[in-house]
């Protein structure tokens, strides 16, 4: 698996109504070879923000984040080459009319002759059951079916790393078993943050992001408990005791 390893990182962004930043991130140190690595937390806690320091859709305000030894500020191109990043709403990652243009679009670069680039989409399509899907508009398809659509964009061009940021959100039931069973197929190392906790129990390795911190890092059975007691007995974000 590849290494994504953050060092010393921190994270603060300009506010209208506060001459202070407000802090996003800080103080995290992380190395994750594994290969599932589970992200849960509080909304507002920092998962996202964490996720897409992945592949420089945010940059840190100090420290550093690589991705196989490779920077994510000052290999940017390279590090987008290799981790695919899948958003809660694949409507805001769908951009074409229907999944095949998709998929094609995402191949763009990779694939520059036409016929070899439709035959790659219908490659990614078939092995995510797609295909007789893939000539419907986007918006005749169900929740489950747009996110593997996103998937299957992402997945098409072969990134080594895949950020999943709460991929199951939008989904009911059946849908989010569809997905669930999709990624545990997938040879990727995949970095994904949830607020199913039965789906973050099927990780190698959960973080509990709290505040903007790391409140605990461990395996997934024990980071569920922790976080379940939190949210059970009245304890703030960053695990004190409430006031």
């Amino acid at each position: 698996m590849p290494a994504v390893t953050f060092n010393q990182v921190a994270v603060a962004v300009e506010t209208e109504n506060s001459p202070q930043p407000k802090v996003l991130l800080n103080g995290i140190s992380l190395r994750l070879e594994e290969a599932r690595v589970g992200v849960i937390g509080a909304n507002g806690s920092g998962k996202s923000t964490l996720l897409r320091l992945v592949n420089g859709l945010v940059q840190p305000t100090s420290g550093t984040v690589t991705v196989d030894g490779d920077d994510t500020v000052r290999a940017v191109r390279k590090v987008r080459r290799n981790v695919g990043f899948v958003f809660t709403d694949p409507l805001s990652q769908l951009v074409m009319p229907t999944g095949r243009e998709d998929v094609e679009l995402s191949l763009r670069r990779s694939a520059r002759n036409g016929t070899e680039r439709r035959r790659q989409a219908e490659g990614a399509l078939e092995r995510l059951g797609l295909l007789d899907l893939a000539d419907q508009s986007i918006y005749e398809l169900s929740g489950g079916e747009r996110q593997l659509m996103a998937l299957a964009a992402v997945l098409a061009v072969d990134p080594k790393v895949l950020v999943l940021d709460e991929p199951s959100t939008l989904l009911d039931l059946r849908n989010r078993e569809l997905l669930r069973r999709t990624l545990s197929n997938l040879d990727q190392q995949i970095i994904m943050s949830t607020h199913d906790l039965d789906l973050a129990l099927e990780m190698d390795r959960v973080l509990v992001i709290q505040e903007g911190r790391v409140a605990f890092d461990g395996a997934p059975a024990e980071a569920v408990a922790a976080y379940r007691s939190w949210c059970l007995h009245g304890l703030d974000r960053a695990g004190r005791d409430a006031p």
